[in-house]
């Protein structure tokens, strides 16, 4: 039987990567894979995954109120999907976490969602919270942080490069993400220079 699964981590731990090589695994072997990335911020029409790495494949956006159960299904009748994956799984709604989990369970196609755990205030993203709870397999995806532990926590440093403490959930722009530690991200409540070396100039 078919599985949802969730792969979380902090940012730039290569979860991107992982999906585009495990769909690029299914289409190699003849197989067809249907892609989705959160379109909540990207203008047009055309979603792209695409890595730090300089991987990338065009894939379906989604945005809050798409039925995903309904775009699979109707793919499905025409071309036979094997696996599904998700990029950005964060941002899915709630109601749309429990679609993948319809599409694992009455189509019997594998989902693969790829996402961030918490936000730069260290709570859950919505979607990752339905995913956390309705997943048949969760997976963390390891990166460390500068001191060598397990980073586990994200910050947000503004264009004046200190760490944000308030502000919209989702902000793309001139704020650079930084994956710490629990140790770091509370130490992140003091002297800004303490993230010297974090980001690149």
């Amino acid at each position: 039987m078919a599985k949802l699964y969730f792969q979380y981590a902090t940012m730039n731990a290569g979860k991107t990567t992982m999906l585009l090589q495990a769909s690029y695994n299914y289409r190699e072997r003849g197989m067809t894979t249907m892609l989705f990335v959160a379109g909540h911020y990207r203008k047009g029409d055309t979603g792209l995954i695409s890595s730090r790495i300089g991987l990338e494949t065009e894939a379906e956006m989604f945005r809050d109120g798409d039925d995903l159960f309904a775009r699979v299904a109707e793919h499905h009748d025409h071309t036979t999907v094997h696996c599904v994956f998700v990029d950005e799984a964060q941002f899915l709604e709630e109601e749309q976490a429990w679609q993948l989990a319809r599409i694992a369970d009455r189509l019997d196609i594998p989902v693969m969602c790829y996402g961030l755990r918490t936000d730069f205030q260290g709570k859950l993203f919505s979607g990752s919270r339905a995913l956390l709870a309705m997943a048949d397999d969760l997976r963390e995806v390891r990166t460390i942080c500068r001191c060598g532990r397990k980073a586990t926590m994200v910050v947000r440093l503004g264009a004046d490069g200190k760490v944000a403490r308030q502000g919209e959930q989702v902000a793309i722009g001139k704020d650079v993400y930084v994956s710490l530690c629990r140790h770091w991200e509370e130490m992140g409540r003091a002297a800004p220079d303490d993230f010297i070396g974090f980001t690149k100039a």
